[in-house]
């Protein structure tokens, strides 16, 4: 297999390839959420490419901010889920790769339809419920964006995770300050999430690199091993925005505008090509 650091390289590389081929999509939350995927699915998840939507005696990943789809599209490709060919087809008429995940297009890796915000914690929780049922001890492992905490469906669902032990559910907060009006702390300030996890009965831990892949291998690997303890586990993911590309990072303009050509040149200036584009 590739160094996980060169699959991250050629997943931003797609990501950027993808959002300029029709001109829309999420670059700045997939360019930052990166090296969580491509450390859950090339590392950490147990998980089969010979998808079946039961998903029977493996983990299960659970994309809640729906609109970084190309990093997850990349990141299925990658991992053998479909062919790679297919990323040329993203947001275009007939594909199965829309600009939020739907499971009616059946495409391999998709499980729910994931665009209107804030649902997906329930989800997870739904599958994590029905592991336990079922004797499975898999890991449910669910993402969701800092600003999409503004959704009370959220807090919802943190409070009955916590109530009712949902011990082998990893949820990750992608913690970049950033959301499509402008930073978090303008648009609704989340305070201290730390103290807020902690007081819904979640066990927190606090991922200070999560745009270095090591760090995150090591903070999932971490989180794991906290598990069946009673308590679901947060982790608290701080990425930057747009991460690998410089002019992209940090700017909350970034979440939904596609590069144009001159953009695109300089942002693959600095990703060079390590396995092979599509």
């Amino acid at each position: 297999m590739p160094a996980l650091k060169d699959i991250a390289t050629q997943i931003r590389r797609d990501i950027v390839r993808m959002v300029h081929g029709c001109a829309s999509g999420h670059p700045g939350g997939s360019l930052g959420c990166t090296e969580y995927f491509t450390a859950l699915y090339f590392k950490v998840m147990q998980h089969n490419p010979q998808f079946s939507m039961e998903a029977r005696n493996e983990d299960v990943f659970i994309l809640s901010n729906g609109h970084i789809s190309p990093v997850f599209y990349s990141t299925l490709a990658r991992a053998g889920y479909f062919d790679v060919k297919e990323l040329s087809t993203f947001r275009k008429i007939d594909s199965r790769l829309q600009g939020h995940p739907a499971t009616h297009e059946h495409l391999p890796g998709i499980r729910i339809a994931s665009g209107s915000l804030g649902q997906g914690m329930s989800v997870a929780l739904g599958v994590a419920l029905s592991k336990k049922l079922n004797g499975e001890k898999n890991v449910v492992y669910s993402l969701h964006g800092d600003g999409e905490l503004d959704e009370g469906q959220n807090w919802e669902a943190i409070m009955f995770a916590a109530h009712n032990k949902v011990d082998n559910l990893i949820s990750t907060i992608d913690w970049n300050g950033q959301q499509i009006d402008g930073p978090t702390d303008k648009v609704l300030a989340l305070g201290d999430l730390n103290a807020k996890f902690t007081a819904f009965g979640w066990d927190v831990m606090v991922l200070e690199k999560g745009n270095d892949i090591d760090a995150v291998v090591a903070g999932l690997e971490q989180a794991k091993s906290r598990l069946g303890k009673g308590k679901p586990v947060a982790i608290l993911m701080k990425t930057v925005m747009g991460a690998g590309v410089d002019f992209m990072e940090g700017h909350h303009e970034w979440h939904g505008i596609a590069p144009n050509d001159e953009q695109l040149a300089k942002a693959l200036a600095q990703l060079p090509e390590t396995i092979g584009d599509y």
